[in-house]
């Protein structure tokens, strides 16, 4: 089975009627390109090569990693974290790869946004994985790690796209407090120093709920035959499971399986948009997804509509969207908590508006 994970966006809510995506309040994760070469999951389930088709990539974890690179790798990984924990941008960008350098917004961004979480609990390594390419002899289009024992519990892979010739490392850092964080770490060997390469904190709750919650309650919505509700559900719990998207373990497959089980065959996308009639017009969706705003689930609608420039109309048509959607589709009122609609105009002009469910009549 191939594919990609949907990935829940970053959403923001404030006061009035006007765009909730303004304001950002709570940021769960940013996905950062590594140099040129874009890290993605392209498949859900491993499949086992023969060891020469890989030989130019291996992984080593647990007792395959010698321990004096496993403390040089875990040192570097908590200083970064320390520093993320005082907001020390700046000794981050010093000790990251020079591609990253260049253009550090986005992670100082999510060091910022992240920091409370961050520094609000005790920290602990829950998984170190070095990634060897060094063999290669060119950038891989697609680099696969298998890690771990074949046919255990405790197998993994990453899947890297582009990845030129190096030496990698994955760090998976627990940090319990209030509110749990997960920050992983993408480190690359240059000069005999593990450099900072790729930045992914991710919070390990929404609404007070883990993974685990989310897939319970996906497959309570698969045996209603709430179909909408469990993909979404089954995505939420996917992610909150997954500490990067680009990573690959038994769990992580068993929840992907599932889902493509109660795919609904009409989500909408760019090339192949929902129609809906609402306020006496035909408006195009081209995107539905589950996203935490504050301390809820909510349901994002992303449609068409030419006057995404005009605040007065756009928001009766957000609302009318809203509605609409909400009366095609009754189950979404028992899995989210709101329901955002952005208009979109062919400039790229958005404007949003949110609607608590129990507020749709």
């Amino acid at each position: 089975m191939a594919g990609q994970i949907g990935i829940l966006a970053i959403e923001a809510r404030r006061s009035g009627r006007g765009d909730p995506g303004g304001a950002m309040i709570r940021k769960r994760f940013i996905l950062w390109q590594f140099s040129r070469f874009i890290l993605r999951l392209t498949a859900f389930s491993i499949t086992i090569v023969v060891a020469s088709l890989v030989s130019a990539q291996t992984c080593s974890t647990g007792s395959d990693l010698d321990a004096a690179t496993k403390s040089a790798i875990d040192s570097a990984a908590t200083r970064y974290l320390d520093m993320s924990k005082n907001g020390d941008v700046a000794g981050l960008k010093a000790n990251a790869i020079p591609q990253l350098g260049g253009d550090f917004a986005s992670i100082e961004q999510a060091v910022v946004t992240n920091k409370p979480y961050l520094a609000g609990g005790q920290a602990s390594i829950a998984g170190t994985y070095l990634l060897d390419a060094s063999a290669a002899k060119a950038p891989l289009p697609r680099a696969e790690f298998y890690c771990g024992i074949f046919n255990s519990p405790d197998k993994l892979a990453f899947f890297i796209s582009n990845l030129p010739p190096g030496r990698y490392a994955v760090v998976i850092q627990k940090v319990n407090g209030k509110d749990p964080i997960t920050l992983t770490l993408v480190l690359q060997n240059l000069g005999g120093a593990w450099k900072l390469a790729g930045y992914y904190p991710r919070l390990d709750a929404i609404a007070g709920h883990d993974g685990e919650w989310y897939l319970a309650k996906a497959r309570e919505y698969k045996a209603k035959g709430y179909s909408h509700d469990a993909w979404f559900y089954y995505l939420t719990a996917w992610d909150l499971t997954a500490p990067v998207n680009f990573m690959s373990t038994p769990q992580l497959d068993k929840i992907a399986d599932e889902m493509q089980a109660v795919r609904p065959s009409d989500l909408p996308s760019d090339s192949a948009p929902l129609s809906i009639s609402a306020n006496s017009k035909v408006f195009k969706i081209t995107e539905l997804a589950a996203v935490p705003v504050d301390n809820n689930l909510d349901l994002r609608i992303r449609y068409q509509n030419p006057n995404a420039g005009n605040s007065g109309i756009a928001f009766q048509d957000n609302m009318a969207v809203i509605k609409a959607m909400v009366a095609k589709y009754p189950e979404l009122r028992d899995a989210f908590n709101s329901i955002i609609a952005r208009a979109v105009d062919g400039n790229g002009t958005e404007y949003g508006s949110l609607l608590a469910v129990k507020d749709i009549k």
